[in-house]
This record gives C-alpha cells, structure tokens and sequence, in this order.
C-alpha cells in the first residue's frame, strides 16, 4: 500500500474535534497531558494519540492486510470466523447486519488474534490465510506488542485516577491469559456518490473491550457524541492514532469512562472513490474476568455507582460470554428478528450507557 495517493479528506462536512494526546509526554508522566487524556476519555472516550511509536508496524499491517484480502474469496473462507460467536480469523462483507432491520454490511475483514501472535509458532486458537501466517512474527506480533504497550500505559494512568489499588487493570488484562484481544484489518470497496454516503457500512455500536487503537487513512467513522442527534466525522490525521474507550472499561470503572457509540459511512467527498483500508488493536479482558463496576476496589467508583442508581453495572457476564454474544448476534446467518440485532449489543443499549 506504499505510495498509494489519496484525495484530502473534504472540508464542508461536519467533524467533530477529538483532544491530541502525545503519547511521548504519557509515558513520561507528564501531569498536563494526564489530565488531557483523563478529560478525553471521560468525557467523549475518544481521543488522538500521537507520537505512538508504531508508524513502521502500522504500514507493515496494512501490507499484510491488503496481501490477505487481495486473495480469493474461496481461499479466505476456509479461514471463516463462523458463527458461533468466535471472533478470529476472516468475515466476508455482508457476513453482519449493521442495524434492527438486518441491512447487511459492507465490510471484509481479518482479525488476527493476540494468542495467536504472542503464541507463534504454536496455535492458540486457529490458522490464517498464508500471508497472514507468513507475516505473524515480522509484522503482526510486533503490531500487537506495539498496541499492548500502549494500552497497558494508559491502563496504568486510569488505575490510578480510579483509585484502584496498583496493578488492578494489569491483572484484568493478564498477558498470560487468553482474551479477546486481537488485530483486525478491515476493507470497504470504492462507494462513490451520495446516493451511499449515509450508508453505515459497519452499524453503530459501542466497542466490546477496554481500548482501541485505530488507524486510517480516509474518512467514515463518525462518533456520536453525548446530547448530540447528529453524526460527525472524525478528520483522519497522518500519524495521529484514534484511541477509545469499550464497553469493558466503562463497566470497570462505574461509568466513569466513556464508551461512546460510533459507526462506520463511506469515506466522503472524492475519498469515496477508493477503497478504505483501516487497521485497529483491541485491547480486551482475560476471558474469566466478569464485566462489572469493582465498587469494592475504588471508593471512587463506589460514589460513581451510588449516584446513578437506575444504572445496573452488573452484567453477570464473562468478558468472553459478552464478546462472543455481541459477535455471534451480528451475524445475518443468526438473525431471527430484530430482537437478534438487540442480542449483540453492548453499553450502548444498557442502562450504564446513559
């Protein structure tokens, strides 16, 4: 994907203004910037992030993408993710509904699984398409290890703006234990014209996880920010990643962090006319760990939860039982009604969503 040139992103629609995180002064335990990503991530719970460190490993994994969907469709489906709610491996455009009334997606991708990488050569979960296998230990499981990184060091500022006792979001995202967490590189073909433009091709919702760390080179997503009854882009920046929260942080923490609904439209303007490649890491919880405000470690999160008492923070659900139901219910192959669409959704339909 190396030199491709694509039209700048369009100046006459609405975008919304996310807070430019400087990963560099993160890591260095910059107060000033502390506060900015805190604000951010409790306010919208999405955010830019530069100086991330993860340029080279970005362009390597969009080339390990575009390598993989540039295949047949007949060879990527022997690597289908399936429907029984498991999330690794490829799913085909049209494979999800992207609302209630079962509209079909517009959308392929492959989703390269944190054990799997980590694991390399040995399997943990399944195989991938050859390019996919070849490229695990030069530029896959660098990526992932990139994107650990730096969702473990803003894991570590949120334990301690939450009051958490030291190491509590560490150990709900044990290295060691199998999770969610995974790579995915996503293809939308050319949608010119405004006849699509409003069309979700990935519907709204809210993560399933802790954080993400996306990276794109044309426009689509569209965040729609609290109060708000409008979509608003968000303006792709070279080098910029766009950071949020998911549903399992929110839960975590009482409500305090935001997982905020977005969606994915056609790129506008004359970035309709080439097809969108994205990237993203998904940071998500050991599968054991149960998806619930930890009111008993934080007296921070404990006053958060008795201020919104018509809120129910306690999902009774694994972080695995809830990622694979919210997959499994997007499937079109498992949809009964519009009921199946309520099925998969996250916070975003839930009484701590509010």
């Amino acid at each position: 994907m190396h030199g491709t040139t694509l039209p700048p992103f369009p100046t006459d629609v609405p975008t919304h203004p996310l807070l430019i995180i400087d990963f560099e002064l993160i890591k260095a335990g910059d107060y000033v910037e502390s506060e900015r990503l805190w604000e951010a991530a409790t306010t919208l719970g999405f955010w830019y992030l530069k100086n991330h460190g993860a340029d080279k490993e970005v362009e390597a994994m969009f080339d390990v993408g575009a390598e993989t969907l540039a295949l047949p469709l007949e060879e990527k489906m022997k690597f289908e993710q399936g429907d029984e709610g498991q999330s690794c491996g490829y799913k085909k455009s049209g494979a999800n509904a992207v609302d209630a009334s079962g509209q079909l997606d517009a959308v392929e991708f492959i989703n390269i699984s944190k054990d799997d990488a980590l694991a390399f050569p040995r399997v943990a979960h399944r195989t991938y398409p050859a390019p996919t296998t070849a490229a695990i230990p030069t530029a896959v499981a660098p990526f992932v290890r990139k994107g650990l990184d730096i969702s473990y060091t803003v894991l570590r500022l949120f334990n301690e703006r939450l009051g958490f006792p030291e190491g509590t979001l560490d150990r709900l995202h044990d290295l060691e234990e199998y999770s969610g967490s995974e790579v995915r590189v996503i293809r939308a073909p050319p949608m010119p014209g405004k006849v699509t433009a409003d069309r979700a091709t990935l519907g709204a919702h809210t993560d399933f996880g802790s954080l993400s760390f996306l990276h794109n080179r044309l426009g689509g997503l569209q965040v729609l920010p609290p109060g708000h009854t409008e979509w608003s882009y968000v303006k792709p920046i070279p080098g910029h990643a766009v950071c949020n929260v998911g549903d399992a942080l929110s839960l975590f923490s009482g409500g305090i962090l935001r997982s905020n609904i977005h969606r994915v439209v056609p790129p506008p303007g004359a970035q309709g006319d080439h097809e969108r490649f994205s990237l993203v890491f998904f940071t998500r919880p050991g599968n054991s760990k149960v998806l619930r405000a930890l009111v008993e470690d934080s007296p921070i999160i404990a006053e958060a939860v008795k201020n919104q008492p018509e809120k129910d923070f306690e999902t009774g659900s694994t972080a695995a039982e809830w990622f694979a139901r919210r997959v499994k219910y997007q499937r079109i192959n498992n949809r009964k009604g519009p009921e199946t669409w309520a099925a998969s959704r996250g916070t975003e339909h839930q009484p701590a969503a509010a």
